[in-house]
């Protein structure tokens, strides 16, 4: 069976371009350390001009 777990991470702005509001390394470290795997990082556009208001971090992980 897999599970899986989505973090979501808030973009800010930042000199005309979209930042995370803080770092995601260290969050892929801690879920790897888990056990979890980061299967994909996904940004979906939310406004007209296709900017993303926050990425989500998918992993998965056997149990």
């Amino acid at each position: 069976m897999i599970e899986y777990k989505i973090i979501k991470i808030e973009l800010k702005d930042k000199m005309m371009r979209r930042v995370p509001k803080e770092d995601y390394h260290p969050i892929i470290i801690e879920q790897g350390r888990l056990g979890f795997r980061l299967v994909h990082m996904f940004a979906p556009p939310l406004y007209a001009q296709g900017i993303a208001d926050y990425i989500e971090l998918v992993f998965e992980r056997e149990f």
